[in-house]
């Protein structure tokens, strides 16, 4: 499975995902002004990443599904 191209780009979409929602909860943690300016748009950019890579990793399932 390592050796699939796919593979390592749903764990690169995963890693995208993780890192927008560290930047968030530190946004959200520290406050001040990065907070109210980016808050809402760290998240909804955590929520795209997000609705990638699940499409990727449902993509992934499907295609080594089939044989």
């Amino acid at each position: 499975m390592a050796d699939d191209p796919l593979f390592w780009v749903v764990a690169l979409a995963c890693i995208a995902v993780l890192v927008i929602l560290m930047i968030g909860v530190g946004g959200f943690a520290k406050g001040g002004d990065f907070n109210r300016k980016h808050a809402n748009k760290v998240m909804r950019w955590r929520i795209g990443a997000q609705a990638i890579a699940i499409a990727l990793i449902l993509l992934f399932v499907w295609l080594r599904s089939k044989g």
